[in-house]
């Protein structure tokens, strides 16, 4: 096996581990409320951190090309309508970033 087959079998017995370790420990009780409220929000958050990081992060350095207009117009669409179709929003995005890419 090499080493990159090795790493994933390793990360993926570790998210499974992870994952299960919830429900393992703590069986049926419910969470304190200010746990919930936390566990709540970290997907959002750890979405919100993934596109900035992928839109915005370089090699160490700021990249500014044609995917912040594309994110940005997804953003704008979801700020006007709050329950477009994700495939929607993606296609907006998709557009306005290859729109970008030409003019540019």
């Amino acid at each position: 096996m090499t080493d990159v087959w090795t790493v994933i079998v390793v990360v993926g017995v570790a998210t499974v581990l992870f994952k299960a370790a919830g429900p393992v420990f703590l069986g049926r009780r419910a969470l304190p409320g200010k746990v919930q409220s936390v566990v709540e929000l970290l997907a959002p958050v750890m979405l919100a951190a993934l596109v900035v990081t992928q839109t915005v992060g370089g090699d160490g350095e700021l990249s500014l090309d044609a995917r912040v207009p594309g994110v940005a117009a997804a953003a704008a669409t979801l700020a006007v309508r709050r329950r477009a179709p994700l495939i929607g929003v993606m296609a907006i995005a998709a557009v306005v970033t290859a729109l970008v890419r030409v003019v540019a």
